[in-house]
């Protein structure tokens, strides 16, 4: 019963941050002059240093280790740098709903290959299930996007921007399972995830001198950038990476399919995107897929050493 209730916790605490992040591309929406390169450095880099400034008391006590894990600790940091710029460029140009979904639930299938691959690890029926309808929800809810000629990308930069969603999908996965890794060797969730957004910080804000032109040239664009760096990106992964010491990367990246759903509610009462009835079914699908993930049975004990 302890044990549940560590995942029920651990899975709560994803599910918050899943819904912080959901809030972003609204949000980017609102700084349409400002470089989405830009915002998604500036989100991630001042995330990460306040992550590393708050987690700097258990970076020194597992310095050692991480050193010791310094392949897996590049990996994760090089993830970071790149998530946020295909990330947004991704909800730029194919819209907040599409490029959020593209980007998010195409990780839990690059999760299992990296978990089956190398990790050695295997995939309950039942997470099988899950994925299963989460995909079906996902190929639903793009279908169902009602695309304005002449208010979205052309058609071509529309595929890019899907494309891009993939990239960024695939960063997510490898720097939450490298994350999941150094958990499992010893090092603290805090430690874990502050050092990659630090090392992915050291890449991305020198990127803003090219690309941050008019990140304060308003107060709405300031207010924004503020909020997506402190709430979504360091409160958001203060939780991820919490919930990581009771749920495995897999589950965690499928818990974080309630994203997309948020992000397409958002953009649909704020930003004024459309979608069919078909979409709205893909949410619906999405809910279920969450559902059975926060309700799942623990994982075995060997893959929860450290809990």
């Amino acid at each position: 019963m302890h044990h549940q209730n560590h995942v029920f916790r651990g899975s709560l605490a994803i599910v918050i941050a899943s819904f912080l992040w959901g809030t972003t591309g609204t949000a980017a929406s609102f700084t349409p002059n400002v470089s989405p390169l830009a915002t998604g450095a500036f989100a991630m880099g001042i995330g990460g240093v306040l992550l590393v400034l708050s987690a700097f008391r258990t970076l020194m006590l597992d310095s050692a280790k991480l050193a010791a894990q310094y392949k897996l600790l590049l990996v994760g940091g090089l993830s970071v740098a790149i998530y946020p710029l295909a990330f947004y460029s991704s909800m730029r140009l194919s819209g907040v709903a599409i490029g959020t979904v593209l980007s998010i639930a195409s990780a839990p299938f690059f999760t299992v290959l990296l978990e089956c691959l190398i990790s050695k690890k295997t995939m309950s029926k039942r997470w099988l299930v899950s994925f299963a309808i989460g995909v079906l929800g996902i190929v639903l809810l793009a279908l169902g996007k009602i695309r304005n000629t002449e208010l979205d990308t052309p058609l071509l930069g529309h595929y890019l921007g899907m494309l891009l969603g993939l990239v960024a999908g695939l960063s997510y996965a490898l720097y939450s399972w490298a994350a999941k890794c150094m958990i499992e060797g010893g090092i603290n969730s805090k430690s874990a995830m502050s050092s990659m957004f630090g090392l992915a910080a050291c890449v991305l804000l020198p990127s803003l001198l090219l690309t941050g032109d008019n990140l304060f040239t308003s107060t709405g664009n300031t207010l924004v950038v503020f909020y997506m760096a402190i709430v979504p990106m360091f409160l958001g992964y203060v939780l991820f990476g919490y919930g990581l010491n009771y749920v495995e990367a897999s589950q965690a990246t499928l818990i974080t399919l309630l994203e997309p759903a948020v992000a397409t509610l958002m953009a649909v009462l704020i930003v004024g995107e459309r979608f069919s009835a078909i979409g709205w079914f893909g949410i619906g699908l999405i809910m279920v897929c969450l559902l059975l993930q926060i309700t799942n049975k623990p994982v075995k004990s060997q893959n929860l050493a450290l809990v």
